[in-house]
């Protein structure tokens, strides 16, 4: 026997009314679902620089291969962070901590020797979720200022020590300390004795030549890293042994905020390397940041502003990345060490090579 049931019309517009606020209810959590597997299309990006104004041809094929070695280990290091859900912070305070202790760069191990043959190395690093910072210069026996930089932005109310005064907090700290001489190697103090023996062939009034040349080959090595996590949060940092032969004391854009590194949730995250001086007059990273914000452009298109139109030529180079994802590594000079990866499988270091990246750098 069939039976018919016969709803009420009451009864039958409130079943009609239920179906209708479900299907839309599906449709809402479909369209969610989808919007965040699209958002998560881009979970991590990062990229390192190795210092801007060498290029491959100074080197031998096994001097280059070493240091694409190690751009690759440095960026599997924070990739790696990153795959795993660690915090851009975490990422690229490890990726400079490893590129500090490789002695083919300018920062820890390797750094140059200033006027008086001593090494000031300088350091920053900056939280893009909350505009944290931390930054040390002029140390000499902290054998990774950009972790001392970190405990800079975390335990204290300060952003920047310099001097004795970042010496002792990092002994307070209990941060490794090591002597001086921990950071020497024969190609930087020969770059230094170089340096030494041409001003000293200076005529009275002379120019002496620029900064950047007398470094030496293997030397011309600030590092940098900036990242974004999964977390939606950037963060970037930056390390140096300054430039060869400076006078003691000189501090550059690596440890300043705004000029040498910056980093913002709202708009990118920033790495400098190159002339310093230069980098602090038109404070660059933070000047890439204003640009993305209020002309609404993109990183790419900021850094080449920068590095086109705001700087000499030859004067450095510039990686950033963006909360989207946007990834950008320009360069004035002969040549970056540069490497970059994210979560849509890019993984690449690009140093000697013949490559021109998508983003047209200032000047290949």
């Amino acid at each position: 026997m069939i039976r018919t049931i016969t709803l009420r019309p009451s009864l039958l517009a409130w079943a009609i009314k239920t179906f209708a606020v479900a299907s839309v209810l599906a449709t809402c959590c479909a369209a969610i679902a989808q919007d965040a597997e699209q958002a998560g299309e881009m979970k991590y990006a990062i990229a390192i620089h190795g210092g801007a104004g060498s290029s491959p041809d100074m080197f031998s094929p096994a001097a280059n291969l070493q240091r694409r070695k190690s751009m690759e280990q440095a960026l599997t290091i924070g990739s790696d962070i990153l795959k795993a859900g660690g915090t851009s912070l975490d990422a690229v305070e490890k990726v400079v901590v490893f590129l500090e202790n490789d002695p083919q760069f300018n920062a820890g191990v390797g750094a140059v020797f200033n006027a008086v043959g001593s090494h000031e190395l300088d350091a920053s690093i900056m939280d893009g979720s909350k505009l944290a910072c931390g930054a040390v210069a002029g140390v000499s026996s902290v054998k990774n200022p950009i972790s001392l930089a970190r405990l800079v932005m975390t335990d204290t109310p300060h952003v920047m020590l310099a001097g004795t005064g970042a010496e002792d907090f990092a002994r307070e700290m209990k941060v490794e300390v090591v002597e001086p001489s921990h950071f020497d190697t024969p190609k930087s103090k020969e770059a230094w004795e170089r340096t030494k023996r041409r001003l000293s062939g200076l005529k009275p009034g002379q120019k002496p030549p620029p900064a950047i040349e007398e470094i030496g080959a293997s030397q011309i090595g600030t590092v940098g890293c900036v990242a974004l996590d999964s977390h939606g949060n950037v963060a970037a940092a930056t390390s140096t042994g300054g430039m060869s032969n400076k006078k003691y004391g000189r501090v550059g854009d690596s440890p300043v905020i705004g000029a040498g590194t910056y980093a913002d949730n709202k708009t990118v995250a920033v790495s400098c390397t190159g002339n310093g001086e230069e980098f602090i007059r038109h404070v660059v990273a933070a000047e890439v940041a204003a640009q993305i914000r209020y002309k609404k452009c993109s990183a790419a298109e900021a850094v080449a502003e920068m590095l086109n139109n705001r700087l000499q030529p030859d004067d450095g180079g510039i990686i950033a990345v963006c909360p989207n994802g946007e990834i950008t590594m320009q360069f004035s000079t002969k040549g970056m060490a540069r490497a970059a990866a994210d979560s849509n499988g890019r993984f690449e270091v690009l140093w000697d090579e013949d490559y021109l990246p998508a983003d047209k750098p200032a000047k290949q």
